[in-house]
């Protein structure tokens, strides 16, 4: 189906932000022949992971400190077209119950929607970032970005990651478990490395059988330790075992997180989470038996912008995960396309009147129609609720956890009683915009029930409120009794959740 127009298509600059467990970034760039020439950029210490509970709630001390935040970075890209900038939360906002309340006002602040990834969506990305800052060589490379509450491992060749993983520790989570108070003792870093080495025990033979030709490490932790035994002369380039050797010495010796201002190349506010890190490097070195480590300038926020070029050339990545499920389960493309292409015809008409012009309604609707019956792999019975089940838990490349639990939504819905319940927790502008995508859905689907390749007829749909007006050809209704049935039937269905279905 065709959907809106994308205000997206003409922009001439593009922007990104990350909201990282320990700092927020925001980078804006111009596409320049396929590339990137980056024009401003901002970072910012908001350290999220420490205000998550014990229950893995966000206190409001760390929601203030990220929406002022917000609100600055928000100040330099409130003006750029929507679309134009892609915004993420990780695995603190991943883990945080009240992720969604915050969300809502964060958004307001940055004055742009704001997503949050799953660890391998961010594992991609963040591949696509480095792979694009570092030389094209042959082979397969390692990739390892320790974050504020994770940290990702991904091997890949050339652009394309091949195989990828996200484990629960990051600089901010092990430092507040094993240096909390600021001490950094030998008992406490040989702690700190055990329990890294049990996450990479999960993977580490995996990735050690696979093999790689290079070793390439992203983000904050990384370049500090690559920074810090670069000035201590421990390196000439990139990061080697003996360096870490040297650096773990040192931060033993120091013995507290406010006596490593003699490490040179360490930034004073990377301090107090710098312990945590370097356990989590130290660990990895010895599991994965890394010999050289070199370090990539690019990294998440890069990854976001050139995933985002590729959305608005309309090389989306999303484009091909639905196609990937499609065959996987072996949807039936032809009915698949027939809902489509009526989905193509009615969007156009009610867009204006129902609010549903903006890119992201339109493909919500082109991938639920590829994705309906996916449900059918499973069982019959039900297989609109096995087809949600699947799309909310399915690891989806390119798509956010929102996106994922939308479109399982629109599937949960598109047929049998319009379970409006399942819309309670939306926010009201968004739960009015996705009944009205499930309405659009559910008509499509009931008008090609018969599987039939012959084109329906020419009608026309017009929508005003929670009201659509649906007209057929005179006299066409009742040479097709089942669709009039299919259509009467559909109108007690919606009229349970106070729309209303008029047809002739």
């Amino acid at each position: 189906m065709t959907a809106p127009t994308s205000p997206a298509a003409a922009v001439t600059t593009v922007a990104a932000v990350d909201l990282g467990s320990n700092s927020f970034h925001m980078v804006v760039a111009r596409p320049v022949n396929g590339h990137l020439t980056v024009v401003d950029r901002l970072r910012e210490q908001v350290r999220l992971a420490s205000g998550l509970s014990a229950d893995n709630r966000l206190d409001d001390a760390a929601q203030q400190r990220a929406i002022a935040c917000l609100e600055r970075f928000g100040q330099r890209l409130r003006d750029m077209p929507p679309g134009s900038v892609r915004a993420v939360g990780t695995n603190t906002l991943r883990k945080a119950r009240n992720s969604d309340a915050f969300l809502e006002a964060a958004a307001v602040a940055l004055g742009h929607p704001i997503e949050i990834i799953s660890g391998l969506e961010e594992a991609r990305v963040i591949y696509l970032g480095v792979s694009h800052s570092v030389p094209d060589t042959q082979g397969r490379r390692l990739v390892m970005d320790i974050g504020g509450g994770s940290t990702e491992l991904i091997v890949g060749e050339h652009f394309e990651p091949l195989y990828m993983d996200s484990l629960y520790m990051g600089c901010v989570s092990v430092s507040q478990a094993y240096f909390g108070d600021g001490t950094i003792s030998a008992k406490a870093m040989r702690w700190a490395e055990i329990a890294a080495g049990q996450e990479l025990q999960l993977v580490q033979n995996s990735y050690r059988r696979r093999g790689w030709g290079e070793v390439v490490g992203s983000s904050g932790t990384i370049r500090a330790v690559r920074d810090v035994v670069k000035a201590m002369g421990w390196s000439e380039s990139g990061i080697t075992p003996a360096a870490l050797r040297h650096l773990r010495e040192a931060l033993i010796g120091a013995g507290h997180v406010d006596k490593l201002g003699g490490l040179q190349g360490l930034p004073p506010e990377r301090a107090p989470v710098f312990a945590g890190g370097v356990a989590i490097l130290h660990a990895a070195f010895e599991a994965l038996a890394i010999e050289h480590m070199g370090v990539s300038e690019g990294a998440l926020r890069e990854g976001l912008l050139y995933d985002l070029m590729g959305r608005i050339r309309h090389e989306d990545v999303r484009e091909r995960t639905i196609a990937a499920l499609s065959e996987r389960y072996h949807v039936d493309h032809s009915q698949a396309q027939r809902v489509a292409r009526t989905l193509g015809d009615v969007l156009p008409q009610v867009a204006a009147a129902w609010g549903l012009e903006e890119e992201g309604a339109g493909n919500l609707l082109a991938w639920a129609a590829q994705l309906h019956e996916i449900g059918l792999a499973v069982a019959h019975s039900g297989y609109h609720k096995h087809g949600a089940y699947l799309l909310e838990f399915s690891d989806m490349p390119g798509f956010s956890r929102q996106e994922q639990r939308l479109l399982a939504l629109l599937v949960r819905v598109h047929r049998r009683k319009f379970a409006g319940a399942l819309f309670k927790d939306l926010a009201a502008a968004q739960r009015e915009r996705m009944m009205r995508l499930a309405m659009l859905l559910r008509l499509a689907v009931l008008l090609h029930r018969s599987r039939a390749d012959a084109p329906l007829p020419p009608f026309s749909l017009h929508a005003d409120g929670k009201s659509l007006f649906l007209a057929f050809p005179q006299g066409w209704l009742e040479q097709h009794p089942l669709t009039q049935a299919d259509l009467a039937q559909e109108a007690e269905f919606v009229r349970e959740v106070k729309f209303k279905l008029l047809f002739e």
